[in-house]
């Protein structure tokens, strides 16, 4: 017998069908013998149907910088989740099967006091443990938890994969179970690579870069928690037969285990190739080079939440002057080249250049720390197919390349190829 937490997302839970379909996959589990808590999205569009009634309302009288109050956003946007655990509890009980609904603050969840956006702070897990123990399947809201002001609260997009991870590591389950669309975490995206394979295992590490990187599997502060909190889990299919062979197995059900690296015997060099599209990039030239100018550009930029990624500096001959040069998301530029333009004179550079449509390009691997050449082998393929780099960051497991967009389907395929992720 085990402790198991099962997380479903929004396609999973699209309709009655689907969320009768999910009960089945619950009742395998149960039928085992294990305790099971399950974890809930809203229904897929749900949330944005919510969110736009919400952001169609009328500014809230007097308001600055937002045109709604957060805390009755999150109690409209998270009403979906609610809805969801209520039907695949009734489901449940359907199938004779003892089981309930919660709600985040029911538990409580209790998260800081960013409406929105809250951090997970802490989980009374003690409640839904004991009832586990006694045969009852706890039915959670993911999304969603109790701030400090005893509002409800919500975790962001993607706020139900760190739901699950959290409740996890509260109620100290042995896995975490992720359904989703996809059967697994590929090697790269397979609508771009038909060669891609599904990986068996990934280190925390590589699913950290690959979700911050581009891909969709996961949401990154998910990642981060699992790899905190060494919760092992799994990413498997939610329309795969409930009932087919080797779906119940405990130890290696089908799908991909995001684990500790030491549970990776064999460790590739590189593991797998994501990518990010709608970068920009914006040049600041000829600064002054002198202390606090790092400061003077990228602290403005931080206070306005924008997220800046790949920095690249170069500077003059005689080392007076020098060029900044750093990406953010396409959908940012404006925004931070107003915040530029308010701070030119702190910052003191001449003029401004901002290109967009680019793509980055990543390649991920644990197994880099210990292989010479990685960076090479990508730089030389790229060149050979005519792709100019326009900027590179690297890490001890990662190597991220800045490329115009066009080029960003061959970079990915011909990436894949060089370290032979396309062989069986």
């Amino acid at each position: 017998m085990a402790r198991i937490v099962m997380k479903f997302g929004g396609t999973s839970v699209a309709d009655l069908d689907r969320i009768k379909n999910v009960a089945r996959h619950v009742k395998r589990e149960v039928d085992a013998g294990h305790e099971v808590a399950v974890v809930v999205s809203a229904m897929s569009g749900k949330t944005n149907e919510l969110v736009g009634w919400v952001q169609n309302m009328p500014k809230v009288a007097g308001a600055n910088h937002s045109i709604y109050d957060a805390r009755e956003y999150d109690a409209i946007v998270a009403s979906g989740e609610q809805v969801t655990s209520g039907l695949l509890a009734i489901a449940l009980q359907a199938m004779g099967i003892n089981a309930r609904s919660w709600q985040g603050w029911q538990i409580p969840i209790r998260t800081d006091s960013a409406h929105g956006a809250a951090r997970i702070l802490e989980i009374e897990g003690t409640e839904i443990i004991r009832r586990m123990g006694e045969g009852q399947v706890a039915v959670v809201a993911g999304f969603q938890g109790l701030g400090p002001d005893n509002r409800l609260s919500t975790l962001g997009r993607g706020g139900s994969d760190t739901s699950a991870v959290a409740i996890a590591a509260a109620v100290k389950a042995d896995r975490c179970d992720i359904y989703t669309d996809v059967d697994g975490v590929y090697t790269t995206d397979p609508r771009i690579e038909p060669k891609a394979r599904r990986l068996k295992k990934i280190a925390f590490e590589e699913m950290l870069e690959m979700a911050s990187l581009g891909a969709k599997v996961l949401q990154v502060r998910s990642v981060e928690l699992a790899m905190v909190f060494k919760v092992r889990t799994f990413v498997r299919s939610s329309f795969e037969d409930p009932d087919a062979p080797g779906m119940g197995d405990l130890l290696n059900p089908p799908g991909t285990l995001i684990c500790d690296e030491e549970e990776i015997v064999e460790q590739e060099v590189v593991t797998g190739i994501a990518y990010a599209k709608d970068e920009a990039q914006i040049s600041l030239r000829r600064l002054a080079d002198r202390p606090g100018v790092s400061a003077a550009i990228f602290g403005p930029l931080a206070e306005s939440h924008i997220n800046v990624d790949m920095i690249v500096q170069n500077i003059s001959e005689d080392g007076s002057k020098t060029d900044m040069t750093f990406t953010v998301p396409s959908g940012d530029v404006e925004k931070a080249l107003r915040v530029l333009g308010e701070n030119k004179d702190k910052i003191g550079y001449d003029v401004v250049q901002n290109e967009s449509g680019l793509v980055k390009v990543s390649v991920i691997g644990i197994g880099m720390r210990s292989h010479a050449g990685v960076a090479a082998t990508a730089f030389q393929a790229l060149a050979e197919k005519g792709i100019n780099i326009k900027a590179i960051t690297t890490s001890e497991i990662k190597i991220s390349i800045l490329i115009d967009g066009p080029y960003a389907e061959l970079a990915v395929r011909t990436l894949h190829s060089c370290y032979g992720l396309d062989k069986s």
